[in-house]
């Protein structure tokens, strides 16, 4: 008897399909940190910077939990990458950019949407990059700085301004290097930490979540100055990696594995 052959009157017997969907839990996720980027761009139009800003951590750490959710609970999906995606060019891509230049780099003419607009086609490479890359990059490391670190640093940078109530045309031109050193760096090869290798689901020692909560207190004190500071540590962290490795003759590249797709091939040099 042969599969989908009926052996009374040897008819064909259509196979049942399955119904096809996306997974909400995830999703509903990923919705909520590009509903994060889109309030941010919404309340930088209405000259509320610091709330433009908090939006924008706050899609963060919505960004960081929508890929463990789809782990923990086997939700990952071909869509949900995509979304993914598209959130994070949203929300630390377009929104950072648009928020900088409403808020002081627009007094610079021509060249604050330059470099509104560098920050901004740097995060698209950089994202797709990172998606034809996930095979062949070492899932320790990062290639070059991920766009929810770069937009912490402009968008950092923005609320510890506007809470300490330094006037934004006093600081045009640091915003201008610092849109500029985010959105480059994002392009580079230079090696930054993912935190991939730490699981949530092993045991650790009680000393670990102490130091969680030292850290969380630590935060509160003054949110915007601890969290760019954070952030300038970790967007250098990078280059001093990469010219440690460099100064010790150790490979430099997070490339762990090489590809024979020739399309795929130029982005590993």
């Amino acid at each position: 008897m042969h599969d989908g052959i009926d052996p009374l009157n040897q008819t064909t017997i259509e196979p049942s399909r399955r119904r096809k969907g996306i997974y909400m839990l995830p999703n509903m996720i990923t919705l909520a940190a590009l509903f994060g980027g889109f309030y941010a761009i919404v309340m930088a139009m209405n000259g509320r910077f610091d709330l433009a800003t908090v939006a924008i951590f706050v899609a963060m750490v919505l960004d960081s939990l929508d890929g463990r959710v789809a782990r923990m609970t086997h939700t990952q999906s071909a869509f949900g990458e995509q979304m993914d995606s598209l959130s994070d060019m949203v929300s630390f891509g377009a929104a950072p950019a648009l928020i900088a230049y409403v808020w002081t780099l627009n007094d610079l003419g021509r060249w604050g949407w330059i470099a509104a607009f560098v920050y901004c086609a740097c995060a698209a490479l950089r994202l797709a990059r990172f998606n034809v890359n996930t095979g062949v990059v070492d899932k320790r490391f990062f290639q070059g700085l991920p766009s929810p670190a770069a937009a912490a640093l402009v968008a950092g940078f923005i609320w510890l301004m506007t809470e300490a109530e330094i006037p934004p045309a006093d600081v045009t031109w640091v915003m201008f290097a610092l849109t500029l050193y985010a959105g480059l760096t994002m392009v580079t090869n230079v090696p930054f930490y993912s935190f991939k290798d730490l699981s949530l689901k092993k045991s650790v020692p009680f000393a670990a979540i102490v130091l969680v909560a030292l850290g969380i207190a630590i935060i509160n004190i003054h949110p915007p100055t601890v969290l760019f500071g954070l952030f300038v540590v970790y967007g250098l962290s990078g280059y001093a990696v990469y010219f440690w490795r460099k100064a010790k003759g150790r490979p430099t590249s997070v490339i762990s594995t090489s590809t024979d797709e020739p399309d795929e091939r130029g982005l590993h040099d």
